[in-house]
């Protein structure tokens, strides 16, 4: 996978920038959604450890890696490239392939959190930032990392790896939760989908457009019935 300038070395600067941009510290609220996860407990299709890492791992190669994934990776380019109209684009592309208004909402939330908080970082108004808070209805959260990526100095394959990864953390703390799970079995779903993540970084990024696809039926259904769950831990 090109990173789209050569091979761009990931300096120890860059590396910390993407470590707070996976972190569940991050102030975007990523922690508070399970994505489906906390209504696939409440039908029991998650109940153990077993059966959340092999939900979680569905839903990184059927949903992760064929939409937010690629559609990260092209916004980075179009970033780095100054390339609004393709900004544009990929961001409504996210927008319309939202399965449900729960999954709608999020997206916009954390999208809209993270251009805040790269408002406030910095030192005067900067174009970029002030494009993306303008994209409507709302920056989408992985148009908006592929931002923070981009202005980290980064190359695209580590900023997707972080991408990723901060999807994996906040899933298996909403597993951790839900089911409920121990820390030590948190961390082997976090070993059982960190070779995946690896093995998928650079198809994802080398998705063409007419590829990139949002299917996960599943997934919408178990996020739809999360919206009126009577008991939730996580927003809807």
């Amino acid at each position: 996978m090109s990173d789209g300038a050569g091979a761009t070395p990931l300096t120890p600067t860059a590396l910390i920038e993407l470590m707070r941009l996976a972190s569940p510290a991050l102030p975007v609220g990523g922690f508070s959604y399970s994505e489906g996860l906390e209504a696939a407990v409440e039908a029991a299709l998650v109940h153990d450890e077993a059966s959340a890492r092999t939900w979680l791992l569905d839903q990184l190669q059927l949903s992760l890696a064929r939409c937010d994934l690629p559609a990260a990776a092209q916004a980075f380019v179009a970033w780095r490239a100054d390339d609004r109209p393709r900004v544009r684009g990929l961001n409504d592309w996210v927008t319309c392939t939202r399965e449900t208004h729960e999954l709608l909402l999020q997206t916009q939330q954390m999208g809209r959190s993270l251009i805040e908080w790269l408002r406030q970082r910095a030192d005067d108004r900067d174009a970029a930032i002030e494009v993306a808070a303008a994209l409507a209805p709302a920056p989408t959260w992985p148009i908006a990392f592929a931002l923070a990526a981009a202005r980290s100095g980064a190359p695209r394959r580590a900023a997707l790896v972080a991408f990723a990864a901060g999807w994996a953390e906040n899933q298996v703390a909403a597993a951790i939760k839900a089911v409920p799970l121990g820390q030590t079995a948190g961390q082997r779903l976090l070993d059982a989908l960190s070779p995946q993540i690896a093995a998928l970084i650079d198809p994802a990024g080398a998705l063409p457009d007419d590829e990139r696809q949002a299917f996960a039926p599943m997934l919408a259904i178990r996020s739809a019935l999360h919206e009126t769950q009577y008991s939730r831990l996580f927003r809807s």
